[in-house]
């Protein structure tokens, strides 16, 4: 597993599909929740579409799952997916956060940042990196991706076989929202993921508004819901019949707590 260090706050970003890019418009008005709403999510380019024709997208903010290929210094990676065609793409780690990636080829990373042409004076200088010039001499001028999120990207089937492995981590999942508790709780349905079993959502943002059937990205950290613990760290707005209800339902099962939460694109 490999660490990485950098120097700003995370941001927490969606599981697409693995040929899809989501383009998130940065010039909305800022909303009163953070939670990104349908009209801010603009429309979807491939992989392929980032990596040969990246310079289209300078200045937009994405969102991509694929592979790490392989690591370039202590901040960044090349990001590998079969949709990128014959090039992959250079993230470089702005997060702010420590963070555990899985060795090269072994799983998948969800990747949230803005699309910038490479000026290693100006990217150290913007967000407190220390790139090493030799190693990034290759991609100077050139498009990469200043990550504001990484998380792990969970295979279907991992979550419910082994919730362990991913306690206490940042993860992106997306999923139906299939029943509203609260303005702030809810729980989302991907068969394929959690089985038979919904996940629970705890947030402090408001859920986004979803028709039926459509699908939602959710990041945050995984935790086993322990009601004693949920009571005291989080402002939870439940009367006592919905308390009831979840602690029935998902006493010590999986919870996402999510740091962001907006319409998927898939």
């Amino acid at each position: 597993m490999i660490d990485f260090l950098s120097r700003k706050r995370r941001l927490a970003a969606g599981l697409m599909l693995a040929a899809s890019v989501t383009v998130v418009s940065a010039c909305a008005e800022t909303p009163t929740a953070e939670t990104t709403t349908e009209e801010e999510a603009a429309e979807n380019v491939t992989q392929e579409e980032l990596s040969s024709g990246a310079e289209g997208l300078i200045g937009e903010t994405v969102s991509v799952r694929g592979e790490v290929e392989e690591i370039i210094g202590e901040a960044s990676f090349l990001f590998e997916d079969e949709a990128f065609g014959e090039e992959s793409v250079l993230v470089i780690n702005a997060s702010g956060e420590a963070l555990v990636l899985p060795d090269p080829g072994d799983s998948e990373v969800q990747v949230t940042g803005e699309v910038q042409q490479l000026v290693i004076a100006d990217v150290e200088s913007e967000y407190g990196l220390d790139l090493d010039p030799e190693l990034y001499v290759d991609y100077e001028d050139r498009p990469v991706v200043i990550a504001q999120s990484i998380a792990l990207a969970p295979d279907p089937g991992e979550l419910t076989s082994n919730p362990e492995l991913y306690y206490n981590q940042v993860i992106a999942v997306t999923g139906e929202i299939e029943e509203e508790y609260s303005p702030t709780t809810f729980s989302i349905d991907e068969e394929e993921l959690f089985g038979d079993e919904d996940l629970l959502v705890i947030s402090q943002m408001a859920a986004p508004q979803a028709q039926d059937g459509e699908e939602v990205t959710v990041t945050g950290i995984l935790r086993p819901y322990i009601a004693a613990e949920f009571e005291n760290e989080y402002d939870l707005d439940w009367d006592l019949s919905v308390q009831e209800e979840i602690e029935a339902e998902y006493s010590e099962k999986p919870v996402l707590v999510a740091d962001e939460v907006y319409p998927s694109a898939m």
